[in-house]
């Protein structure tokens, strides 16, 4: 790991930082030629959660795998905001049918978005 890569990734969060590592190791690990494929961003509070911190990835079941880490990881900083979030997504998980219906919304809105800017 080069110094600045060191410099950035240890400012970021543990989720940021999986991202960041992540595609830091596409862009090394991808040749110039090869084409990168394109990723959408949404932020925490899209996916149902409480703050501004966004995760890009390709799909959206690795979105939702990455708000899932960050969730894990609020929920073990005692995060008051992201508790509430949390118990309005277990009042939620009480009707599958309303959980399927939020889950697709989601992801529709998932693929709704534009590409991120290469």
């Amino acid at each position: 790991m080069n110094f600045t890569r060191m410099a950035v990734a240890s400012n970021l969060s543990p989720v940021t930082r999986k991202t960041f590592d992540r595609n830091f190791q596409i862009s090394k690990s991808k040749p110039v030629n090869e084409e990168i494929k394109p990723v959408k961003t949404m932020t925490c509070m899209q996916l149902g959660g409480a703050c501004d911190q966004s995760f890009s990835a390709e799909t959206f079941d690795e979105i939702a795998e990455l708000s899932k880490q960050h969730g894990i990881h609020m929920f073990q900083q005692n995060d008051a905001a992201h508790l509430a979030a949390m118990d309005q997504m277990r009042s939620l998980m009480q009707d599958p049918v309303a959980m399927q219906r939020w889950f697709d919304e989601r992801r529709q809105a998932f693929e709704a978005l534009p590409d991120d800017p290469a």
